[in-house]
């Protein structure tokens, strides 16, 4: 196979692009920067990226833990190849032109100056002419593009085999991650009628702490002092919420509640909880091969874990059969695990639940799954994304038992619009206390952890944010 063409078919990790596709993206692909259309700078870029193909040719192909030297050699080389360039340039047009290849052979191509940026939280590809971002809450149209559906293609390609991940004809969906942990969702055609769509919701670099939510106003100090007590009580929390409601970084922030000495697992589709304890085990689950085989699913991986001693099961999302292997492991004996899933209220997510339970094919009784939900969930955190953009926590939901054939539940914490009236800003609401007392405030004492009861003053504004 020629070297040109194995740099352009997106298999190998941080392979680089072809020369054609190369002489071909000149014009459009770094017009996010203010370029207009192909100059000499362009003309020497592409030249300088023929030239570094040929000269370090399989050397492209490492593995990610060499990642690091091979950006070293291949900005060296390219210091060397535009030293012996006779076309004179500036040093702005030599570091424009050492960051672009650089972003082509090793990075994303035409999306990598959006992922480095730390003010875009999502970058979303429709085809390789339309790219948009999500920049503090909202939408905007940015003007870099892809060359072509193939250059689009490669860059999907070199993701998704990162993390041993394929999408093609066969499979034409798949969720990935990128390095860093952000997460990637990747359609091609034939479902994806306008050319192939790629999502990537990024991660901060830093996680966000319990002050970053008291900061925006997701949530109070009441609040956030009654969930560390949950959570250090080994109870079994559920965080509900629609889709970049912030679900994720909820759970990321409980899980950092939970006691330095205790054995976590975790359970991904795609990796990318960030906990920040130190014995943590991180299990992944895997879609089919090419031929169909090798799949692990979620549910393997909740069933696997009981075998591993955990103190706590942490499921970064549940969303079929694996919610009864959940509500099980909750039930024997690993008080204290976390999840998050698909729901709009409190009220939904035990629906939700209840429906998900039911496609594991058991064919058992709605009363029986009631009994398991409300012996299994303590707690349920709602979350949800405003207009505007903010991320807030709206309900702080207790599981009280069953009622007959309902299972009831009662509100410790609402979200109240009117609460922020004396924020920065006027209008930007909080969390109220209801005034009730959680039923299981005394379970909480056998852990060290006390509620004082003013924690639950019910009418009380809460505090503003620290700043």
């Amino acid at each position: 196979m020629s070297l040109s063409s194995r740099l352009g078919g997106g298999t190998p990790p941080n392979s680089g692009n072809t020369n054609q596709g190369a002489e071909r993206g000149g014009t459009e692909r770094y017009r996010a920067a203010g370029r207009g259309p192909v100059d000499q700078v362009n003309e020497v870029r592409l030249r300088i990226q023929r030239r570094l193909a040929d000269e370090l040719g399989p050397t492209l192909y490492v593995n990610a833990a060499a990642s690091d030297d091979l950006d070293t050699r291949v900005r060296e080389t390219l210091n060397d190849l535009l030293a012996k360039e006779e076309t004179p340039l500036s040093g702005t047009d030599r570091a424009r032109i050492i960051r672009e290849v650089v972003d082509e052979v090793l990075g994303h191509g035409p999306i990598e100056s959006l992922l480095r940026d730390q003010s875009i939280s999502e970058v979303m590809v429709n085809g390789p002419r339309q790219i948009y971002v999500e920049r503090f809450g909202r939408l905007e149209l940015v003007t870099a593009e892809f060359d072509d559906e193939a250059h689009l293609r490669r860059i999907i390609d070199r993701i998704c085999s990162r993390v041993g991940r394929r999408v093609d004809e066969a499979s034409p969906m798949v969720d990935a991650r990128l390095p860093d942990g952000s997460r990637v969702n990747a359609i091609v055609p034939p479902i994806a009628l306008d050319g192939s769509s790629l999502t990537i919701r990024k991660f901060s670099s830093v996680p966000l702490t319990v002050g970053d939510l008291l900061n925006y106003g997701t949530l109070t100090r009441q609040a956030a002092e009654f969930l560390e007590g949950a959570v250090k009580g080994r109870r079994n929390v559920l965080v509900s919420g629609g889709t970049g409601s912030g679900k994720t970084t909820i759970l990321n922030i409980l899980s950092g509640f939970i006691p330095l000495d205790e054995r976590v697992v975790t359970i991904e589709d795609a990796a990318e909880l960030q906990l920040g304890g130190e014995h943590v085990v991180r299990l992944e689950s895997r879609p089919p091969n090419s031929e169909g085989r090798g799949t692990i699913t979620t549910r393997d991986l909740v069933r696997n874990s009981l075998r591993m001693r955990p103190d706590r099961i942490v499921v970064g999302e549940v969303r079929d059969a694996a919610a009864l292997d959940m509500l099980q492991a909750m039930n024997t004996g690993h008080d204290g695990s976390l999840t998050t899933l698909h729901a709009n209220t409190p009220r939904d997510a035990l629906a939700r639940l209840e429906t998900m339970v039911l496609m594991a094919g058991m064919d058992l009784p709605a009363k029986a799954i009631r009994d398991q939900i409300a012996s299994a969930v303590d707690m349920i955190l709602q979350v949800s994304r405003f207009k505007d953009g903010t991320r807030k926590i709206t309900y702080i939901t207790e599981v009280v038992g069953m009622e007959s054939d309902v299972v009831t539940l009662q509100d410790i914490f609402v979200y109240d619009a009117t609460a922020g009236s004396e924020l920065p800003g006027g209008s930007a609401g909080g969390l109220r206390s209801t005034g009730i007392r959680p039923q299981f405030a005394d379970d909480l004492q056998m852990y060290g952890v006390s509620l004082p009861p003013s924690m639950f003053t019910g009418g009380r504004r809460p505090d503003p944010p620290r700043r």
